[in-house]
């Protein structure tokens, strides 16, 4: 099993268009066969940076989501919402083996 934490710096005053991107990917991760665990946006605190995780069976599975993201229509527009909107300044990602006991 592996996990993807990100980590996002964003607009602040996109914070709208911050939310439709995550909640379409919430629903594009599931269909591509991870598991979202969500997106937190800022609260208290620094009001530009934000996290998202979510999961797969393995680094394979992820590489097959990557490639076919790359390709389907609803990923593609949902890219392009970021980079129109710029609700997205950069990002961070990492990958994580959680630990259940």
């Amino acid at each position: 099993m592996i996990t993807v934490h990100l980590r996002y710096e964003i607009d602040p005053d996109r914070i709208a268009d911050f939310e439709e991107y995550g909640r379409r990917w919430i629903r594009l991760v599931g269909k591509l066969g991870g598991n979202h665990h969500g997106y937190f946006l800022p609260g208290e605190g620094d009001s530009d940076i934000a996290y998202a995780l979510f999961t797969f069976p393995s680094l394979a599975d992820y590489e097959r989501y990557r490639t076919e993201s790359r390709t389907d229509q609803e990923c593609i527009e949902a890219y392009r919402l970021a980079q129109d909107s710029g609700c997205i300044r950069r990002y961070e990602r990492r990958f994580l083996t959680p630990m259940f006991d």
